[in-house]
């Protein structure tokens, strides 16, 4: 099922983000519900639950029928919170 979500967000859905500097990825599916990330300058756009509602959802479960739902999946990275970590706690040097 992810392989499948995985295939529309890289052939339908980046695409069209893509056009605004964007892109999309799974952080993981249950139960029915695709998570999902938008990257690049649509990960901080404050239009992102709108594109997800516009574009995203309709693309993933008109392609996927199992899926019951898409939803914004707007966590941290642990990469990005340990960098932070790293720079608040002076491990990491910041010029």
């Amino acid at each position: 099922m992810e392989e499948k979500i995985k295939q529309i967000l890289k052939e339908k859905v980046d695409p069209v983000l893509s056009g605004h500097f964007g892109g999309s990825s799974l952080s993981r599916y249950e139960d029915g519900i695709a998570y999902v990330k938008l990257t690049g300058a649509c990960a901080q756009c404050p239009s992102a639950q709108d594109t997800l509602e516009s574009v995203v959802k309709d693309f993933v479960m008109g392609g996927v029928p199992e899926v019951k739902d898409v939803v914004l999946d707007t966590s941290v990275s642990d990469e990005l919170m340990d960098m932070a970590r790293g720079i608040l706690s002076g491990k990491i040097k910041v010029d």
